[in-house]
């Protein structure tokens, strides 16, 4: 009885010392189909094998519009404007016009005292008439050979003195009235009747405000973009409404100190409800682009041999190499590397690498 049991004993030692050699024959073979099937799990794995991917978000390209539109600062200036004055001295002794008021070309506006000039006129008004006369009966005269050339030349000479004369004092009367130069609005007076004005002295600031000008200063690359009929738009702060106008004159040169170009251009004002003066934001499309490959700036990654973005390929991460061309405040232009229908990946691009595994947590139409 006691040789059976021994005989059991020794038989379940042989066979557990089989079964480890097995094990240890086997253990490679067994670990290695075991990683396989875990790197192979289904979309229906647990959770912790899901979790390997990297959650990003991401475009669909597709055709576009792309512009290119710069804004600048800019101010309103008349496209007419002059301080008026008298081109003479005097005593001011009427003043016709109302400050704030509109006035047409070749109106009154101020009278200085000609009575002295007015007097001369007279005067001389009287001598041509009898000069005119004289000259009258002496080329009567010279007509039947009664008198010399000479003589008759005399008294043409003095005739055609005379009315010289005239017109100079018509000249200096003239000089003492104020006319307005174009039509336009006269601003505030800066001098009462009876005051005493010489060239210098500031009657008042006219100014046409129909059409309006708009002055802006571009920088010296854009020199062979904007040229006379360029449209453009302009509007006020914290205002949305966009009046549109047009370029009429470009500055010929670059200036030396601050490199940019002056422009200016013409808003008709028809109803003359902008006023001059005021700064304006004015807006330039400097180019448009039709069916373009654009892309946020943000999913752009810079590197030393050139520009890259990831794209979503079979599930993982691709990086691309991409030319960049047309480029705004937030979207750029993509010219080589990119294909409309082309996913791609704008987020977590900071972790990203070359066949990361990648789980979309957004999919737009980049529009």
């Amino acid at each position: 009885m006691a040789s059976s049991n021994k005989q059991k004993i020794r038989v379940s030692i042989i066979i557990v010392l089989i079964l480890l050699v097995l094990g240890i024959i086997f253990y490679p073979k067994i670990k290695e189909r075991f990683k396989t099937k875990t790197a192979k799990a289904p979309s229906g794995a647990p959770a912790a094998v899901r979790q390997q991917a990297l959650f990003a978000s991401g475009y669909i390209l597709v055709p576009t519009q792309m512009e290119e539109l710069r804004k600048l600062t800019g101010t309103l200036i008349p496209d007419e404007e002059v301080d008026l004055s008298f081109e003479t001295s005097g005593k001011v002794v009427a003043i016709y016009f109302s400050e704030g008021t509109k006035v047409t070309k070749g109106d009154l506006l101020a009278k200085m005292n000609d009575k002295p000039l007015q007097a001369q006129l007279l005067k001389l008004q009287a001598q041509l008439k009898l000069s005119q006369e004289k000259e009258f009966r002496q080329r009567q005269l010279l007509d039947r050979d009664a008198i010399s050339r000479e003589s008759y030349d005399q008294i043409a000479t003095e005739l055609q003195t005379l009315d010289a004369d005239i017109k100079l004092i018509e000249a200096r009367i003239a000089e003492t009235e104020l006319r307005a130069p174009f039509d336009g609005i006269v601003g505030l007076r800066m001098i009462s009747e009876g005051a005493y004005a010489t060239p210098t002295t500031k009657i008042a600031n006219m100014v046409k405000l129909k059409p309006l000008k708009i002055e802006f200063s571009v920088p010296e690359i854009y020199a062979g973009e904007i040229k006379p009929g360029y449209q453009i738009s302009f509007r006020f702060d914290r205002t949305e409404k966009s009046y549109p106008a047009q370029v009429y004159a470009v500055e010929p040169k670059v200036d030396v100190d601050s490199r940019v170009i002056v422009i200016r251009a013409k808003y008709p004002n028809a109803n003359e409800e902008l006023m001059p003066g005021r700064y304006v934001n004015v807006f330039l499309l400097l180019s448009q682009i039709d069916n373009a490959i654009s892309i946020p700036t943000e999913a752009i990654i810079p590197e030393m041999d050139g520009d890259k973005v990831f794209l979503l390929k079979n599930g993982r991460a691709e990086k691309v190499k991409v030319v960049i061309g047309l480029r705004t405040e937030s979207k750029a232009q993509i010219k080589e590397g990119l294909n409309f229908g082309d996913t791609l990946l704008t987020t977590a691009t900071l972790q990203l690498r070359q066949s990361t595994p990648v789980q979309l947590d957004t999919l737009i139409t980049n529009r």
